[in-house]
């Protein structure tokens, strides 16, 4: 009997050394997310060797896309809007009538085409499609400075424009009353199927592949440490290009962190947290942009994310009405600037766009879809990422060691504490509260989101913690 006791004990230890081998061996490899080398071109993928050219872009378009899209715009048919609907059916088309009229007779597209081409803009073939992108360099540094390269990633329904008032505040803070310390250059691209950058002709293309797409794209530029900065898909992209390259990332900068992957603590301090802030972690701030959870969480998701399910299921045939209609695409797209930049808006008549925006930088925004024709494969971006169901992927389970800044915005649909975010991200070197602002802050706050970028770089690079992961 001992001696089957003393069998069983060896069993034992060995199932229990197996497993603690196993662990420490496995979590080097764990740590990081394999680079995915796709080839989204047309057709077979071809035996020669990829051009790397980097050649200049400018937008441009042409008489006749300018007048289709104005005889368009006169022979749109509008629904009469609810009484009092405000935007609680979504874009009111009272005020869309009012957005039309802008459009076709003082909306000076243009003019709008010099400022996008005012920034330097490339294009490059990377894995079979080209990328296109905006590189500002700084206009000037101090003696002994050298800029910092920083990656920049927009979301949807926005584009490269929506960094079109951040970009100077940070290539050049010192003109703009910001500390000089530290100077960046900046590169934006289109995310694959975005503005002027192709879309993939393969399916599968998902936040892991735009990761190694401009993984790559930064290593063309010549940039082997680089700091990322996203909200939206930026914020996804920059996290899995942590994972696939945490000794190329300096930091990473997000105004957006959602955490896909819930486990037990989280469910329960959801349940409890109201009561016992302290044990979870939450702040006071956190509380009042938490709770009621049922309320400003549950019911918030379900109110605000309909469109996520169509375009994570069936994308393509939504997609065929707003590619054909620019009434439609823009009662689609602004409903989104609205909403997510202020939830209340939707008690307005003319969803308080014109409040944090004005019509020549949303209608610049909605014409950079129109005239590439992208809004289908931007929508596709949703089916991609979610099909296979949220926390089912391996980046979802992974964490991010890179050290990590977050600028926690009030007016963001989903509010993540960094209690939370702590779980995914593990190295959190600065977590704000910002005191204003919602979804899009790269174009609605450009200040405070620089300053926030400028003193989050100051600390990592001031403590050179990116060497310490």
């Amino acid at each position: 009997c001992s001696s089957l006791a003393g069998v069983m004990l060896l069993e034992v230890f060995l199932v229990l050394g197996t497993v603690i081998i196993y662990f420490l061996l496995s979590k080097k490899k764990e740590e990081t997310l394999p680079f995915k080398k796709g080839w989204w071109g047309k057709g077979q993928k071809p035996d020669t060797e990829e051009d790397k050219t980097i050649w200049p872009f400018k937008v441009e378009t042409t008489e006749e896309e300018l007048s289709d899209l104005f005889r368009r715009l006169d022979q749109a048919r509008f629904t009469e809007p609810l009484e009092n609907s405000c935007f609680h059916y979504g874009t009111n088309s009272v005020y869309l009538r009012k957005v039309v009229s802008y459009w076709k007779n003082q909306f000076n597209w243009k003019k709008q085409v010099e400022v996008l081409n005012k920034y330097p803009q490339f294009k490059t073939k990377i894995q079979g499609i080209d990328i296109h992108f905006v590189h500002v360099k700084p206009p000037r540094l101090p003696e002994g400075q050298s800029a910092k390269p920083l990656l920049m990633v927009h979301g949807w329904p926005g584009s490269f424009y929506e960094f079109y008032k951040i970009i100077p505040l940070l290539t050049d803070p010192a003109s703009h009353g910001l500390s000089d310390e530290h100077i960046f250059e900046v590169i934006c691209p289109s995310i694959p199927g975005y503005g002027f950058s192709e879309a993939p002709h393969k399916k599968d293309f998902n936040s892991i592949s735009a990761a190694s797409i401009f993984y790559e794209l930064m290593l063309r530029l010549g940039f082997n440490e680089f700091y990322a900065q996203g909200g939206d898909w930026g914020w996804l992209i920059c996290t899995n290009l942590a994972q696939i390259a945490p000794n190329h990332m300096k930091g990473l900068h997000l105004n957006l962190a959602s955490v896909t992957n819930m486990g037990f603590i989280h469910l329960l301090s959801i349940l409890l947290g109201r009561y016992l802030p302290r044990l979870f972690g939450f702040r006071d701030e956190d509380v009042r942009r938490m709770f009621p959870f049922l309320e400003k969480g549950l019911y918030r998701i379900l109110l605000e994310s309909g469109y996520a399910h169509i375009q994570a299921t069936k994308p393509d045939t939504v997609g065929c009405g707003l590619n054909d209609s620019p009434v439609g695409l823009a009662a689609y797209i602004l409903e989104k600037f609205s909403t997510w930049t202020d939830l209340e808006f939707h008690n307005l008549e003319d969803g308080g766009l014109e409040r944090k925006f004005n019509l020549d930088d949303l209608l610049t925004n909605i014409m950079i879809y129109w005239v590439s024709g992208c809004i289908v494969s931007s929508m596709r971006f949703y089916k991609e990422n979610l099909q296979k169901g949220i926390g089912t992927q391996k980046h979802e389970r992974l964490t991010v060691q890179v050290p990590t800044g977050i600028a926690s915005f009030p007016n963001e649909v989903m509010h993540t504490p960094q209690a939370w975010a702590q779980k995914k991200y593990t190295n959190i070197v600065s977590f704000h509260f910002m005191p204003r602002g919602g979804h899009f802050a790269a174009l609605e706050e450009p200040e405070l989101l620089a300053e926030d970028i400028l003193q989050f770089v100051g600390k990592v690079e001031k403590g050179q913690l990116w060497r310490k992961k």
